[in-house]
C-alpha cells in the first residue's frame, strides 16, 4: 500500500445560519413576521422597536372549514377578547337549573367532554369518572337546558332523543332511524320499502322528515372559539382598476439603540460580541426588505395575469403555475413557493390564501387550458342540473367534459374533483321517485 499527497479543487453549496433564516423569513405571514421581529429584540440588545398604531390592521373573521370571509375588524389583536364559548354558556345554565352539587358536576364533565357537533366523547381512560347508568341520566338532563340531541353519542341516539322528546307520536320514524338508517345513507329507497313494509310515498315522506332533524344539534351555536387571520395582501378594484398594498403597516419600525450608535472597534471580547449582533441587526433589516420586494414583485404578476379573478372571482380564475410567476421575476421557483405561503390577499369578494391563485393546467380540444378551478365550478354546475331520479356516473361526466366542453378529463380526476367539492356519489345522490 503507497500513501501520497493531492491536491483537488472542488466546489461545494454550504446554508449559513443567516441564509436559512432569510428562507424561513420569506415563509412568514405578516403576523408571524411581527412575532419573528419582537423575539429578535429580545435576543438583540442593539434593537428597539417603535410601536405602531394598529387602527391600520385589515383583521377579518375567518370560520374553520371557510375560505371566504368579509367583515373587517378594528385590530385590538389576534385573539378574541371574549374566550366564553357554548360550553361556558352551558355549565352556567346547569348551575342555574340544577341546584344539586352532585348533579352540577355531573354535567360539567358532560358538557366539557362534548365534541363540535354536540356528540359526548369521554376521553377519559378506564376506569371512568361516571357509569353508563349515571351519564344516561346526565344526557336527559342536558337535554333540559341544551339543544335537543345534545349529550348523545352517535347520529343515531341523536335523532332519536330528537324523536322521542319532540315527535314521540312518530312511531314509524322512530322505527326507521333504529332499524334501517343505513339504508337512508346508502339511498336504497326500493330496500327501504320493501323492509318496512310500506310506501314509495311513505319512504319519502318519512326520508323529509329524518332531514327536518338536526343532526349536529350544536353545529350551530359555537362551541369552539372563533378563529383570526390578518389579510398579508389587500387588492381592491376601482373604476375599472386593480391596485393592491402590503398590509404591514402595523409592523413595527426597527432601528438601532442609540446606546450602541457608536460601535467599538477594539478587538476584545465586547467588541466581538456587538458586532456580532450589529450583523444580526443588518442582516434582520435586509431580509425584511428582501422579503417585502419579493412579494411587490409577485403580486405584480398576479394583478396581470389572474385580473379577471381579482375583478370576478374565482369562475374567472385562470391556470397558473409558480414556474410561470417565477420566470417572469427572474426567481427560483422555490422562492416564489416561499413567497407565496401561509400569505392570505383579500379581495372585494373575500379573502383566500394566495396559493390558490395557482391551478394546474387541464388541456381543451382546441388547444387552449382551463384552470382546475374553472372546471371543478363547471363540474358542481352540471350536476346541480342533472336529473335528481338518475344522477349520472363519474364515467358519464367525463365523457359529457370530453364530448360537450372539449375538455380532456378522466373518471379519477371527476372522481377527485368531486370529492374535493364534498359532492356524493351517483348512488347517494338519488332522490326518491313516488
Amino acid at each position: 500500500m503507497n500513501y501520497s499527497l493531492q491536491q483537488r479543487q472542488e466546489i461545494k453549496l454550504s446554508m449559513t445560519v443567516e441564509l436559512r433564516q432569510a428562507i424561513e423569513l420569506l415563509q412568514y405571514s405578516t403576523y408571524e413576521l411581527d412575532q419573528y421581529i419582537r423575539a429578535q429584540q429580545l435576543e438583540n440588545p442593539l434593537i428597539e422597536l417603535d410601536e405602531k398604531e394598529t387602527s391600520s390592521v385589515y383583521q377579518e373573521r375567518l370560520h374553520r372549514k371557510s375560505r371566504s370571509f368579509k367583515e373587517p375588524e378594528s385590530a385590538v389583536g389576534l385573539e378574541p377578547v371574549d374566550h366564553k364559548n357554548k360550553k361556558d354558556e352551558l355549565a352556567e345554565l346547569a348551575k342555574l337549573a340544577f341546584p344539586d352539587a352532585e348533579t352540577q358536576k355531573l354535567l360539567k364533565f358532560l358538557i366539557y367532554n362534548l365534541d363540535d357537533n354536540g356528540y359526548l366523547a369521554v376521553q377519559e381512560e378506564p376506569p371512568l369518572s361516571y357509569s353508563e347508568e349515571e351519564m344516561e341520566k346526565g344526557v336527559l338532563l342536558l337535554q333540559q337546558i341544551g339543544p335537543i340531541g345534545i349529550g348523545a353519542k352517535n347520529l343515531k341516539e341523536c335523532l332519536l332523543l330528537q324523536i322521542q322528546h319532540l315527535y314521540p307520536e312518530n312511531r314509524l320514524a322512530e322505527k326507521l332511524v333504529k332499524s334501517h338508517l343505513q339504508l337512508v345513507a346508502d339511498h336504497k329507497w326500493k330496500e327501504l320499502a320493501f323492509c318496512m313494509g310500506i310506501s314509495m310515498q311513505e319512504v319519502k315522506e318519512l326520508v323529509d322528515f329524518i332531514k327536518m332533524l338536526q343532526p349536529r344539534p350544536c353545529s350551530l351555536t359555537g362551541m369552539s372559539e372563533t378563529e383570526y387571520v390578518t389579510p398579508d395582501i389587500i387588492v381592491e378594484h376601482q373604476d375599472g382598476k386593480l391596485s393592491f398594498s402590503l398590509n404591514d403597516g402595523y409592523l413595527p419600525g426597527i432601528r438601532m439603540s442609540s446606546d450602541y450608535e457608536i460601535r467599538p472597534r477594539a478587538k476584545d471580547e465586547l467588541s466581538k460580541y456587538i458586532n456580532g449582533h450589529y450583523e444580526k441587526y443588518q442582516w434582520l433589516l435586509s431580509s425584511i426588505e428582501q422579503r417585502r420586494n419579493t412579494i411587490i414583485k409577485i403580486i405584480d404578476v398576479l394583478l396581470v395575469k389572474q385580473e379577471n379573478f381579482f375583478k370576478y372571482g374565482f369562475r374567472h380564475l385562470n391556470p397558473l403555475i409558480l414556474k410561470e410567476v417565477a420566470e417572469e421575476i427572474g426567481m427560483h421557483e422555490s422562492t416564489v413557493s416561499r413567497a407565496t405561503a401561509n400569505k392570505v390577499v383579500q379581495t372585494a369578494f373575500g379573502s383566500f390564501e394566495l396559493r390558490l391563485l395557482f391551478t394546474t393546467k387541464l388541456e381543451t380540444a382546441d388547444g387552449s387550458s382551463v384552470s382546475q378551478t374553472q372546471v371543478k365550478n363547471l363540474l358542481q354546475e352540471f350536476i346541480t342540473q342533472e336529473n335528481k331520479y338518475k344522477p349520472y356516473s363519474d364515467q358519464k361526466i367525463a365523457e359529457y367534459f370530453n364530448t360537450e366542453k372539449g375538455i380532456a378529463i378522466s373518471r379519477r380526476t371527476v372522481s377527485k374533483y368531486r370529492e374535493d367539492l364534498n359532492i356524493p356519489p351517483a348512488s347517494k345522490r338519488k332522490a326518491i321517485q313516488v
